[in-house]
């Protein structure tokens, strides 16, 4: 393993760089594509279907907003930014599922949402992917 910064080998057991004292990151890149394959890398090994839901509603507050916003027409931002919060944390938790399968990337990343139909205004995000081990191709 080599120093980010100064580039001389290191123990990957130490905390910091023997030579410089930069720290060491020793979290590994983890790959999420929406495609089967990552260009570059063959997968070593399937480990299985990966999913993360989230669902989500507004506030009082933010359900006011956005009919007001629905009467004046275009986008209703109320809802953009709980949507964006959404996907962002179905994503983190079908990396956590699959990094706790032993796993470094998911591929087929898949997003859904839907309205869960119960006149309570919940959307719900679904992201599922296929769990996987990648290595670089030589």
């Amino acid at each position: 393993m080599k120093c980010q910064k100064c580039g001389k080998e290191i123990k990957e057991e130490f905390a910091f760089c023997q030579h410089c004292g930069s720290p060491i990151s020793h979290t590994q890149e983890f790959i999420i594509v929406t495609t089967p394959s990552i260009p570059g890398f063959k997968i070593k090994k399937v480990l299985g279907v990966v999913t993360g839901l989230t669902p989500r509603t507004r506030g009082v507050l933010g359900k006011f907003v956005a009919s007001f916003q629905t009467m004046l027409g275009g986008e209703v931002t109320a809802f953009t930014t709980e949507l964006e919060k959404a996907r962002v944390e179905a994503i983190e938790r079908i990396e956590n599922k699959a990094r706790t399968l032993g796993a470094n990337a998911i591929t087929g990343l898949d997003l859904e949402t839907s309205d869960l139909g119960l006149q309570a205004g919940v959307v719900v995000i679904s992201a599922t992917g296929t769990a996987v081990i990648v290595e670089p191709e030589r």
